[in-house]
């Protein structure tokens, strides 16, 4: 048995192989990685939470059943377990962005900004936002555990239960809010391929749906924490200070997304293996600009390495339900599923608040928004030929996205309840108008497009 910290080097296999047979058609290698494939998958089952096994469970033996019951064929049904290998290949690579920012120490210093000197939690909440919003763009989920550990530092003063409401409240808020438009967000380049609309067409109404959602909520809790005191011994720092770091993560980013246009266009590839090929060599180049290359090695490597060993929910979520899937595309089931969305095939408008209903409801029960987004867009694939599929679209990334903030059993509520000793449910509870709002503003953006 491989020890789990020594994942990585069969993951890196994996992810070779599967990139070699995007550009070189070698017989055999497709069967070949589909058993390194499932051989991940089984060793994964060991580290694995609780939940992603049920769910990999629930995933796999429906898909053998739909195999027994419908008699297709077992070998070729087997080779669907590398379906989901681009995303995956995704978040192996996705640590590398984050070495990028913290070997420039672009994370401490925005993080002073929640020194500043403020006398009332009004003027902490909109900036706590935005911190939490700066860095999950760059670093993703490492912004969470960031962000709440500046928070829970400079709130010590406070009662527990204030502590506890406002870092659920800004950190996770601020971090559903960023993801919507970023092209390192695995549920936007999943709705991207599976809708067929450029990342670019839906970039100008995602950025529009996230900073009015953000700009909302900051106005919210400004009011809502006005007449609270804060005092903070923790140094003061002037936001106009960390303005030459905003300014160079904002040309980083516009570089990055130049790159992945012109990289994905002239070579003609999908996006999510455009952004898979692009992230490495451009955060080691950025490195070399800023002149901390070897801060990047020395950070990016243990990160990486330690990231690759531990994504066994992802392997067996993404195994599971590529097999899932697309053994359920080869079976009348589908028809089934796309009955309620056929359904309202001439009022669209109601198929898109359905999505959203969909993504709330599930995610309390646990089920990642992955794994609903898969079946969604099986069952609304057919209306894309009568309504506009930049709808849809916006709707699977805000309505998932929105879910960040609610799911009880998801990794960002269940991280924040570990960091902040709180009930998940809690957490859940306190950030439902949230999530409403979010997804709410996504949905009638996308009715407007229709």
């Amino acid at each position: 048995m491989i020890h789990r910290d020594n994942h990585y080097l069969l993951f890196s296999i994996v992810v070779f192989l599967y990139i070699c047979t995007l550009f070189v058609n070698i017989p055999g290698v497709r069967e070949i990685l589909a058993v390194l494939v499932l051989f991940l998958f089984f060793i994964s089952v060991r580290y694995a939470s609780g939940l992603f096994r049920i769910l990999a469970t629930v995933f796999s033996g429906t898909g053998i059943i739909l195999i027994w019951r419908y008699n297709l064929p077992v070998w070729e049904s087997i080779m669907y377990v590398n379906d989901n290998l681009a995303l995956l290949s995704l978040l192996f690579m996705l640590p590398w962005m984050s070495g990028a920012v913290r070997s420039g120490r672009y994370d401490r210093r925005i993080n002073t900004m929640l020194a500043s000197d403020v006398s009332r939690l009004g003027q902490l909440y909109p900036r706590a936002l935005g911190v939490s919003y700066i860095l999950t763009a760059f670093i993703n989920l490492s912004a969470l555990s960031l962000s709440q550990g500046v928070l829970k530092e400079n709130l010590k003063a406070l009662e527990t239960k204030v502590q506890q409401s406002f870092i659920a409240k800004t950190t996770l808020r601020g971090f559903a809010a960023a993801l919507c438009w970023s092209p390192m967000e695995i549920l936007v380049a999943i709705s991207v391929d599976a809708t067929g609309v450029s990342y670019f067409t839906m970039l100008p109404w995602l950025m529009l749906v996230s900073f009015l959602t953000l700009s909302l909520d900051g106005i919210i809790g400004r009011n809502r924490w006005k007449n609270t005191p804060y005092i903070s011994d923790a140094p003061a720092a002037s936001p106009k200070r960390l303005l030459p770091d905003l300014l160079q993560l904002a040309a980083a980013l516009t570089v990055f997304l130049i790159c992945i246009v012109a990289i994905g266009n002239f070579f003609q590839l999908n996006f999510i293996l455009t952004v898979t090929l692009v992230i490495f060599p451009f955060a080691f180049l950025w490195a070399v600009v800023i002149r901390r290359t070897r801060s990047f090695f020395k950070l990016s490597v243990p990160l990486w390495k330690t990231r690759a060993s531990h994504m066994q929910n992802f392997v067996l979520l993404f195994v599971s339900l590529a097999f899932f899937s697309s053994v359920l595309n080869e079976t009348p089931l589908l028809e089934v599923i796309q009955a309620p969305f056929l359904a309202v095939e001439d009022t669209p408008w109601i198929a898109l608040f359905m999505i959203q209903g969909a993504y709330l409801l599930l995610s309390m029960t646990g089920i990642h928004p992955i794994a609903v987004i898969a079946v969604l867009v099986e069952a609304v694939t057919p209306l894309f030929a009568e309504a506009n599929p930049l709808s849809f679209a916006i709707v699977l990334v805000t309505g998932a996205l929105a879910t960040a903030t609610v799911g009880t059993y998801g990794v960002t509520v269940t991280l924040t309840a570990a960091n902040t000793l709180q009930n998940p449910y809690r957490i859940t509870w306190r950030n439902m108008p949230f999530a409403v709002m979010y997804g709410l503003i996504g949905t009638l953006t996308a009715v407007f497009l229709l």
